[in-house]
């Protein structure tokens, strides 16, 4: 990640529209971290408002609502992880015949997901409901080993766009569960992520997800070690794992946190613009659990109104004065350009960037497996040069381009 600079610079929305005048972006060096946030997010009678039934659909014509400024958090929307795990599914599309087969949602975004049910990509929770022989791409969530086992019993072939920091946790677990640690994991129950590592090592593994279920744990004589599901918010996971640390000495946890930075990143740069605004939009669908953080830690803030929507059209038309607008890290970048363009700010946009976020997942290693092989096939069937072809560069294709052009 780079380190903020001063000064102003022009924004300009990812889809080219001009949807505000003086567009400026600032960059703020003092910006809130994971203590900041927490405290925002621990303010009890937290409620999270969602738009009026009148104004919600996400498919209709909706108006203008005209405020006169928007603060636009940076970062937002595709982290790391959701930018290879969509880019990897959109080369499973181009690569093979439909339908293509998806384990779970690919990533909790609703657009997302019906884009590429639009292309013939169908989604599955179980694996047995996979023709033999049909592609499979299992969720960036990740997956427990006997999905994947049955997956690749089953799929023709068979991609893991597992975000490498889940990977990162089924590791910990699999090598704490060996060494004979008792582990416990703060997590949500029933979160995709959450199900999949709790099964890499069942029997040595407890689910919390606040203070009291640590203490209603059983008093235990092995080592205990401390996880986390990487989507969680400071808040969820700070208080807890300061119990469990008081009830277990000795706990042990990993030299890095488990916490996704893109999570915190997107939570900082909230916290930053939340109290100077009338209102706060999260764009995001309701089943992203860091999406859901990041409403609470606006209403936490102070904020008066904070509305999580899906599409443009789902604002409420009594918008005024100073709107903050921020992403989830599974909602494209088109959402927000919408959003804006509705709420055509009198005195323009100003993006408030706490920190850049430069991280590259490349596509699972299937994947590169089949690109390579895809592109050796092509290059000799066109008559090309197979030692001179250009390689695919991966790495400057933005997810939201690929979705775009998939439209």
């Amino acid at each position: 990640m780079g380190s903020a600079v001063d000064g102003p610079r022009q924004w300009v929305p990812r889809s080219g529209r001009n949807v505000a005048r003086g567009a400026r972006v600032a960059r703020s060096p003092g910006a809130p971290g994971l203590q900041e946030c927490s405290a925002l997010l621990s303010s009890p009678n937290v409620e999270v408002a969602v738009a009026p039934e009148g104004v919600r659909g996400g498919h209709g014509y909706a108006g203008p609502v005209p405020v006169d400024k928007v603060l636009l958090a940076a970062p937002r929307g595709f982290c790391a992880g959701v930018e290879m795990a969509i880019k990897a599914l959109a080369w499973m599309v181009r690569a093979f015949e439909p339908p293509v087969y998806c384990y779970h949602e690919i990533v909790h975004n609703q657009q997302v997901v019906d884009r590429f049910r639009d292309l013939g990509v169908v989604f599955v929770d179980d694996i047995a409901e996979v023709p033999e022989g049909r592609p499979i791409m299992l969720s960036a969530h990740g997956s427990a080993p006997e999905v994947v086992a049955a997956a690749r019993a089953r799929g023709s072939h068979v991609v893991n766009a597992v975000c490498p920091l889940v990977t990162k946790v089924h590791h910990e677990v699999k090598v704490r569960s060996g060494k004979g640690y008792r582990i416990v994991y703060v997590g949500h129950e029933g979160h995709e992520e959450a199900v999949g590592t709790m099964a890499v090592a069942p029997e040595a593994i407890d689910l919390v997800e606040s203070v009291a279920d640590v203490d209603s744990l059983p008093d235990t004589d092995q080592p205990v070690a401390l996880l986390a599901q990487t989507t969680l918010s400071h808040r969820d996971w700070a208080a807890v794992a300061e119990r469990t640390a008081e009830r277990f000495p000795g706990l042990w946890r990993p030299g890095r946190s488990d916490l996704c930075f893109a999570t915190t990143n997107r939570q900082s740069a909230l916290a930053e613009i939340a109290s100077r605004c009338d209102a706060v939009v999260v764009i995001g669908s309701a089943n992203s659990s860091n999406t859901r953080a990041l409403e609470k830690l606006a209403h936490g803030s102070g904020c008066a109104r904070v509305y999580r929507i899906n599409a443009a059209d789902e604002l409420p038309d009594d918008l005024t004065g100073t709107v903050g607008v921020t992403a989830g890290a599974s909602a494209p970048e088109e959402l927000v350009d919408a959003v804006i363009a509705r709420l055509a700010p009198v005195e323009g946009v100003e993006e408030v960037r706490i920190t850049d976020e430069d991280e590259y997942f490349p596509p699972p290693r299937e994947l590169r497996d089949l690109l390579s092989g895809v592109d050796v096939l092509a290059t000799f069937g066109f008559g090309g040069s197979v030692p001179d072809r250009p390689e695919v560069n991966d790495r400057q294709l933005r997810a939201s381009d690929v979705l775009a052009m998939l439209a």
